[in-house]
C-alpha cells in the first residue's frame, strides 16, 4: 500500500532533465579525459618526463658551519615501499604524461566533471523535493545518488590536493554506464514510499550504504590499476619489454606501491562505517519487521561483503598475503557489494524487493 501524498510532477520532470543533462556533460568529460591520455602518451615531452622520474634526483647544497665552507650532498631518494617489499619505484608523471597540452585537456576534463556533478546533484535534490523524502527509495534513485556521491568523493580528494586524476577516466566511464543503466532499465516514476521504508532510518542506513559503496568503488579502481601496474613493474624488473600501450599508459600511473597504499587506506577508513551500516540496518529491521536479523538475501550479502573486506584487511597484516593476493580479496569483496547492489534487488526475491527496481 502506498502512502497518500502528492508528488510535484514539475520537480520530478526537472530532475529527469537534470540527470540527462549531467550525462551529456559527463560524456564531454569522458572525451576530454581520453584526449588527456592520448596527447600525453604520444608526446615526446611526456615520454621524457616519464624517463626522468626514473633518474636520480639533483644534488642539494647544505651549509657546514664548522668548516666554514660548503659541502654538496646527494639528495636522499624518496621512495615508497611496495606491498611485497621487493621494489622501490617512483610514481609516474600523471595522466597528462608531463605535457602542457595533455594537462590542459586534463583540467578541462576535471572542470566538466565538476559541472556534471553539480547538475546531477541538483537532479537528486529535485527528485527529493518532488516527493518530500530521501531520494533513494528505489534502485533508480539509489543509482543516481550513488554516482553523485562517487564523483563527489573523487572531487573531494582533488580538493585535498591528492594526486588522483588517474581515477578520472575510469570514474567517468563507469558513471556513464551506471546512469545509462538507471535511465534505461531502472527508471521509476517519482512516488511516495511504501510504509516499511517510511522511517528516519532511511536517511541513516541507506545514506551510509551509498557513501561506503562510493568509497569502496574508488578503492576498487585503485586496486585494479595496482594489479596492472604491478605486472608492468615485474616485467621491467625481470628484463622484459612491455608493449607500447602498456608503456604509454602504465608508466604514467602512480607506482604499484602508491596505488596499493591508496586502496588500503580508503578501504580501511570506510570499513568501520560499513560495519555501522549493517548494524543500522539490523536496528531498522527490528523496528519494521520485529526481528533484527532474518537471513534475508540483502542481509546475507551485506554480511558477506563485510566478511570480504575484513578478510582483505586481515590479509594485509598477514605475512605472505600482502600485495596481489590481498588485492584479489579486495576485488572479490567489491564484487560482493555490486551483487548486493544489483543482483539481490533485480534477481532475488527478498523482503527488500518491496522498493521495486
Amino acid at each position: 500500500m502506498i502512502l497518500a501524498a502528492t508528488t510535484n510532477e514539475g520537480l520530478a520532470q526537472m530532475s529527469d532533465l537534470l540527470v540527462y543533462s549531467s550525462m551529456a556533460v559527463y560524456t564531454l568529460a569522458f572525451f576530454a579525459h581520453i584526449a588527456e591520455w592520448v596527447f600525453g602518451s604520444r608526446s615526446k615531452v611526456g615520454r621524457t618526463a616519464a624517463a626522468l622520474t626514473q633518474q636520480a634526483p639533483a644534488a642539494v647544497t647544505v651549509q657546514v658551519k664548522k668548516a666554514g665552507g660548503t659541502a654538496v650532498l646527494d639528495r636522499p631518494k624518496v621512495v615508497t615501499r611496495s606491498a611485497s617489499g621487493t621494489r622501490d619505484v617512483p610514481d609516474g608523471p600523471g595522466a597528462a604524461g608531463g605535457t602542457v597540452k595533455g594537462d590542459l585537456y586534463g583540467r578541462i576534463a576535471v572542470s566538466l566533471t565538476v559541472l556534471a556533478f553539480v547538475i546531477e546533484a541538483a537532479g537528486v535534490v529535485s527528485r527529493a523535493l518532488s516527493v518530500q523524502r530521501a531520494p533513494w527509495g528505489n534502485m533508480y534513485e539509489f543509482s543516481t545518488t550513488f554516482s553523485t556521491v562517487a564523483v563527489g568523493a573523487y572531487l573531494g580528494f582533488l580538493l585535498a590536493k591528492k594526486n588522483v586524476r588517474w581515477i578520472g577516466l575510469p570514474l567517468v566511464t563507469t558513471i556513464l554506464l551506471d546512469l545509462g543503466m538507471a535511465v534505461t532499465w531502472l527508471k521509476t516514476p517519482s512516488d511516495q514510499l511504501v510504509p516499511a521504508l517510511d522511517s528516519y532510518w532511511l536517511w541513516i542506513h541507506v545514506s551510509t550504504a551509498i557513501f561506503c559503496g562510493a568509497v569502496f568503488y574508488l578503492g576498487a579502481v585503485a586496486t585494479l590499476l595496482y594489479l596492472f601496474r604491478d605486472s608492468y613493474e615485474n616485467k621491467l624488473a625481470t628484463g622484459g619489454t612491455p608493449g607500447s600501450f602498456a608503456r604509454s599508459v602504465l608508466e604514467r600511473l602512480p607506482s604499484a606501491a602508491s596505488l596499493d597504499k591508496f586502496s588500503y587506506r580508503v578501504n580501511a577508513a570506510i570499513f568501520p562505517l560499513w560495519t555501522f551500516t549493517i548494524i543500522a540496518g539490523a536496528i531498522w529491521a527490528g523496528d519494521a519487521w520485529g526481528r533484527y536479523w532474518g537471513w534475508d538475501a540483502k542481509e546475507v550479502w551485506s554480511f558477506i561483503t563485510w566478511v570480504g573486506y575484513a578478510a582483505y584487511l586481515h590479509a594485509r597484516a598477514t605475512a605472505g598475503w600482502k600485495g596481489r593476493k590481498a588485492a584479489y580479496i579486495a576485488l572479490i569483496a567489491f564484487a560482493c557489494f555490486l551483487f548486493n547492489y544489483y543482483g539481490v534487488n533485480i534477481f532475488v526475491s527478498s523482503k527488500h524487493s518491496y522498493a521495486g527496481v
